[in-house]
């Protein structure tokens, strides 16, 4: 059997700069059945310069025109990620987080975390795809926005930062918030899966539960998706994110679904077999036939149950001698017919 699908709540940004709402987060997604928390490491003044434009979607949901200054609101320091790397301990739930620069590449490293995840935004920044990569710890990549040829490059820096792929799972990801179904191309994952060699997950930012089950059907072994406690507050990515309720249904149909994926191999299942028992046929006496008689095509047909000799064989019943009586009705067995099994 596959291994589990690991399943990420992207807390993100969503505690709003509020060290208490990010540890309910944390609470909310160790709840909710999730494998890890994921949050965002980064300080303002090492992302963006002063007066860079946020996106649409950022603008209509914060009303805050300038990035420098929505993200400064959102920064968590040092100290908090330490806060919540210890509860996240304690609870039982993995903590790790997307650097936005190499210095925060370190400190999470030295933090601890067990992974590390690359946003769309930073496939094409070299210096930092390399910084995480030569961390040597598991490495998710997210591929928003980008091109097979953009995706093969940061793999080429990943590879010649650590020495090899081993542990890196790319995600496919529609960068649009809320993404629409008819811009989510899921039929990529095996596209990518296929062309690129390595482990592929997903990064959902669509309304619902839905593309994450059908990702998991497609052959994602990572999902990750934003978790809020509130999709009504006020923040970039709350209104694109699942409340901790349907977030719990999402892992549980995921569970639900990687369980139904099975080995792949086309074969009866044991639940299978009292089915085939009662639901297929054996060949059996349309009529009595006598002790002796040599048996003819007319006095057989197939019924079930499939006890006794299979439809295929009934070709070789033809012509052969009862060796007793035969009621009609009688589903035949090779002990009743002379010379018995046919080699």
């Amino acid at each position: 059997m596959a291994e589990p699908v690991f399943v990420i709540a992207e807390a993100g940004v969503n505690h709003n700069g509020d060290i208490a709402m990010a540890l309910r987060l944390c609470d909310a997604a160790h709840a909710t059945g999730a494998d890890a928390v994921k949050f965002q490491t980064f300080r303002a003044q090492d992302l963006v310069v002063p007066g860079a434009p946020t996106a649409g979607y950022q603008a209509r949901e914060t009303g805050e025109q300038d990035q420098f200054a929505m993200l400064r609101k959102l920064e968590l320091t040092q100290a908090q990620h330490e806060t919540i790397k210890a509860h996240c301990d304690a609870i039982g739930i993995e903590f790790f987080s997307t650097p936005f620069s190499t210095d925060a590449v370190d400190m999470l490293v030295r933090l601890g975390v067990r992974r590390i995840k690359l946003s769309s935004g930073e496939l094409t920044h070299k210096a930092l795809v390399e910084r995480a990569a030569a961390a040597r710890l598991p490495l998710l990549v997210s591929t928003g926005m980008a091109t097979m040829d953009e995706i093969a490059e940061a793999l080429q820096w990943i590879a010649a930062a650590r020495g090899n792929l081993d542990g890196v799972t790319l995600l496919h990801c529609t960068s649009a918030y809320p993404a629409p179904d008819s811009a989510l191309n899921l039929n990529a994952l095996g596209s990518m899966a296929r062309d690129l060699g390595v482990a592929i997950g997903y990064s959902d930012h669509s309304l619902g539960i839905e593309a994450p089950l059908a990702a998991v059907a497609l052959g994602a072994t990572v999902i990750e998706k934003h978790l809020t406690l509130d999709c009504k507050l006020p923040g970039p990515d709350h209104s694109a994110s699942l409340e901790p309720e349907e977030f719990g249904r999402m892992v549980a149909g995921i569970r639900r679904v990687s369980a139904m994926l099975g080995d792949g191999v086309k074969a009866p299942t044991p639940e299978e077999r009292d089915t085939a028992r009662v639901a297929r046929r054996s060949v059996a006496a349309a009529v009595d036939i006598p002790a002796g008689a040599v048996i003819i095509e007319s006095m057989l047909v197939c019924r079930r149950p499939a006890t006794g000799i299979a439809p295929r064989d009934l070709p070789r019943v033809i012509g052969r001698v009862a060796t007793s009586a035969i009621p009609a009705g009688t589903v035949l067995r090779w002990d009743q017919l002379e010379g018995g099994h046919p080699q």
